[in-house]
């Protein structure tokens, strides 16, 4: 099966020339796109063309943030216009309250798979509503629903204007969710019901939260909803309460929890990142153990061919096998590097150096080691844990046998201010003296000045706060230039490290974030003066280091294949868009007859479940271990339909699970449900075990889809 996907996304960071990223989560998904296109996916991205885009920055002298916003012409830009059948320019027309706003359509390209881009800004808007697309991440809570309309609707709108029927709608984070509202509608317009649209809808929706804090998942007043949505809600086919529900927590509409109520997958960005998302996410269903919470995790990768060093490249195509680009996720094809000459790899890196301090004026740095630090600068990823002590720092910098120079380059958000303090902070470093020239401060970071950077750098810095780095991707950027990692045990790093490729900070302790901060920072000195530099500055015969190159070997052959956008769109590709693309058709099949039956199997199991009961519980000595025995009551609900079992925990963190089966009927809807543990019944004791009811279905997308539980409180 070829299923053919929609990829939606606030931002795409495509190439420095088309400024309509800002970050990680944007460069996530040029490279996914890019990744699409190498593979040959029948994939197309949605999006918003910015005219003013991200800003443009500038450090003053006395390292102050200034955000500039200078107006962009699509003329200018590497995009074309969308027209239609006559051959006009497209436009899509979304709602906003009791008035229409219209956008016009561009196309970006990536190699084949086009990334459709919506634009406000024309002359059958107002002067106001021409003005709703101007900048990313700009204005108040009224200019972000705008937005998320203008994505999720109006992306809807677009791809049924150019005829594209996706199999499989992927939402790349919470910003785009409202697009599941649009299904509904669109379904409800041809007289199916609410609860039918909304099964048929998640059947063919993938969600991807990029998140691990609850202040980064947007989340609108009901108020504001009803001004801009009101009129909209009658044509789903429900009232105002079931609608605002999908979405509801802590009396607000919250963007993640409606995408995560409209999709059939739900996905993190790495594996300690989907661990915290299923703590964070439980807050939604407290009843099921937090293991229990249904989100799956596909580890971000990069495209190597956008960030990989001309260089290194060429080598490459020397020394590895033939056509290596379209293999880049094959060990295998990793396996020749330790072929190419030591010299080889060294003279390649020192020459991407020279282009990175040439390209972006810094002193020369041939001779020393250059550590980067390249990212937003919000507080979190803690840029400031390097200048705990600027006595032990100045020591680092100008040893006189193996000085280092750190090259930082971010911006914060306008709205950011500890953020831009962080930069006023290494500007007001970088010019002490005793620093001039050792810590180096780039001003106005893009894809460009990032590309340099992670190909020139000798060592990358990366100091989150764990657990708060969701994956992060410039690490890997740099390791597949061969640029070891010093880095937190977060995100990707925490799967990536192997004592091998880099160091790691371990990043987590029982104390306080103070005191968190000054163990990571004494842990980051010593790692640069008992480990790091006197490497580096180990050289043998030419001047070549050696042990050095090795740790560049052991980076780019472990990172380059395991963290790559063409195993991360692979694994996105089996895991989710495969196996969604053929739920949604089973569930749309037949004039919609399985979402029909689900929302009705789903709506009556809610009406029924609050007579559902576990009426005691009795624990005996067992020749096997201990024979658990629970008397439920499960009323109209059907044995089959349910899944009774024991629950404790494993002592490591994880839980284990012992199914119970119906042994006698007492009554009709009243069974008696028995099973074997296989240890003592102080032990079940000690592990906190009890016994739960949950409802299932081979139709279910997983086994907590309804968010119900029935626990045990009666034991003999």
């Amino acid at each position: 099966m070829q299923p053919k996907v929609a990829y939606f996304s606030a931002e795409f960071g495509l190439d420095e020339s088309l400024p309509i990223y800002s970050g990680g989560l944007g460069i996530l998904a040029g490279d996914h796109v890019k990744a699409a296109n190498d593979l040959g996916l029948p994939l197309v991205g949605v999006g918003v063309l910015y005219r003013r885009g991200y800003f443009q920055q500038r450090i003053h002298g006395d390292g102050s943030q200034e955000a500039l916003y200078p107006q962009i012409d699509p003329a200018q830009l590497p995009v074309q216009a969308v027209v239609d059948g006559t051959g006009q320019p497209l436009y899509v027309a979304v709602p906003f309250g009791n008035r229409i706003v219209n956008l016009r359509v561009w196309q970006a390209n990536a190699g084949r798979v086009p990334i459709y881009l919506m634009d406000a800004d024309n002359d059958r808007n107002t002067d106001h509503d021409r003005r709703l697309t101007d900048r990313l991440y700009g204005g108040d809570q009224e200019t972000r629903i705008a937005h998320e309309i203008i994505l999720g609707i109006g992306g809807v709108r677009v791809l049924r204007a150019i005829g594209f029927e996706p199999d499989v709608w992927h939402m790349n984070e919470g910003h785009v969710a409202f697009l599941a509202l649009e299904r509904i509608r669109e379904y409800s317009a041809q007289g199916v019901a609410f609860e039918t649209a909304l099964e048929a809808v998640k059947a063919s929706t993938v969600f991807t939260t990029h998140t691990p804090v609850p202040a980064g998942h947007d989340q609108f007043s009901f108020e504001l909803m009803d001004r801009y949505l009101g009129d909209y809600f009658w044509q789903l086919g429900a009232d105002r309460d079931k609608i605002l529900g999908l979405g509801r927590y802590n009396d607000k509409f919250n963007m993640t929890r409606l995408a995560v109520q409209t999709s059939a997958k739900v996905n993190g960005v790495s594996k300690l990142h989907a661990a915290v998302t299923k703590e964070l996410f439980h807050k939604w269903s407290p009843d099921i153990p937090t293991q229990d919470v249904p989100v799956d995790a596909v580890t971000n990768g990069v495209h190597t061919a956008t960030w990989l060093s001309p260089e290194l490249r060429e080598l490459y195509n020397q020394h590895l096998v033939y056509n290596w680009e379209r293999h880049v996720a094959d060990p295998l094809t990793w396996v020749k590097l330790e072929g190419i000459p030591d010299e080889q790899i060294w003279e390649a890196h020192q020459a991407a150096k020279q282009r990175m301090t040439d390209r972006l004026s810094l002193p020369n740095l041939q001779a020393v080691l250059t550590i980067g630090f390249a990212r937003r600068f919000a507080t979190y990823k803690r840029a400031y844990l390097l200048f705990q002590d600027l006595d032990r720092l100045e020591r680092i910098v100008n040893h006189p046998d193996h000085p280092v120079a750190f090259v930082f380059a971010g911006k914060a958000h306008p709205a950011d201010h500890p953020g831009q303090e962080l930069i006023r902070r290494i500007a007001e470093v970088s010019q002490m003296e005793a620093f001039k020239g050792r810590v180096l401060l780039v001003e106005n970071y893009d894809m460009n000045i990032g590309r340099h950077l992670v190909q020139g750098v000798d060592v990358w810095l990366n100091t989150p706060v764990k657990p708060m780095e969701a994956s992060g991707t410039s690490g890997i950027k740099a390791a597949l230039n061969g640029v070891p990692n010093c880095s937190v045990l977060d995100g990707w790093w925490d799967e990536g490290y192997n004592g091998e490729n880099g160091w790691a900070i371990e990043g987590k302790t029982a104390g306080g974030r103070g005191y968190q901060d000054w163990i990571d920072g004494e842990t980051l000195y010593r790692l640069l003066e008992t480990e790091i530099a006197p490497l580096y500055y180990r050289r043998g015969e030419g001047q070549v280091p050696h042990e050095w190159v090795t740790m560049m070997k052991n980076s780019i052959r472990t990172i380059t294949p395991e963290f790559s956008t063409a195993r991360m769109v692979s694994d996105y590709w089996n895991k989710a868009y495969v196996p969604v693309a053929k739920r949604g058709a089973r569930f749309t099949a037949n004039h919609l007859q399985v979402a029909q039956r689900v929302g009705a199997y789903k709506q009556f199991v809610r009406n029924a479940w609050d007579r559902v009961y576990i009426q005691d519980i009795h624990l005996l000595p067992h020749a096997e271990g201990t024979l658990v025995q629970a008397r439920v009551r499960l009323g109209k609900i059907w044995h089959a339909d349910v899944r009774v079992e024991g629950v404790g925990s494993d002592g490591q963190g994880g839980i284990w699970k012992q199914e119970l089966r119906p042994v006698t009927e007492y009554t009709k809807g009243e069974y008696l449900y028995e099973g074997v543990y296989g240890n003592r019944i102080e032990v079940w004791r000690q592990n906190n075990a009890n016994v739960r009811v949950v409802p299932v279905s081979p139709d279910f997308c997983n086994d907590y889809e309804l968010e119900l539980t029935c626990w045990g409180t009666h034991w003999r």
